[in-house]
């Protein structure tokens, strides 16, 4: 009986301490967050009436606008003296007033791409009569 009565004593023993195991401390894992990008950052795709395709990346946050146009790649800046938005550098000039979308060269007058692009929300106004 007597050992009948320590063994058990031992299993319990042995099943409480399993039983009470509390998992270890994980390992932390630090991750590093990339900061977000808070940048205001819209991107178009223009289409004349010939068929020519213009990109327009434009970073409100930074005052910059990317323009893709056959092939190459232009870096313009926000021009703050001219109306709506428009960009230039040296030699080109972006804008986009009212829906009128030009990309010309500065220094002779030369309009590489233009097109009118259709504002978006002017739907008409259909009012319902009873």
């Amino acid at each position: 009986m007597k050992k009948l009565f320590t063994s058990v004593l031992i299993g319990l023993a042995v099943l409480s301490s399993t039983a009470c195991k509390h998992p270890g401390k994980e390992a932390e894992m630090l991750t590093e967050t990339s900061p977000e990008n808070k940048d205001e950052i819209s991107k178009d795709i223009f289409t004349d009436s010939y068929g020519e395709k213009i990109e327009v990346t434009i970073n409100r946050s930074k005052g910059t606008a990317i323009i893709h146009l056959e092939g190459k790649t232009y870096n313009l800046k926000k021009s703050d003296a001219l109306p709506e938005y428009t960009a230039s550098n040296e030699e080109y000039q972006y804008s986009n007033i009212k829906g009128n979308i030009t990309l010309l060269k500065k220094n002779v007058d030369m309009v590489l791409f233009h097109t009118k692009s259709e504002i978006k929300g002017s739907g008409s106004a259909k009012m319902a009569s009873y």
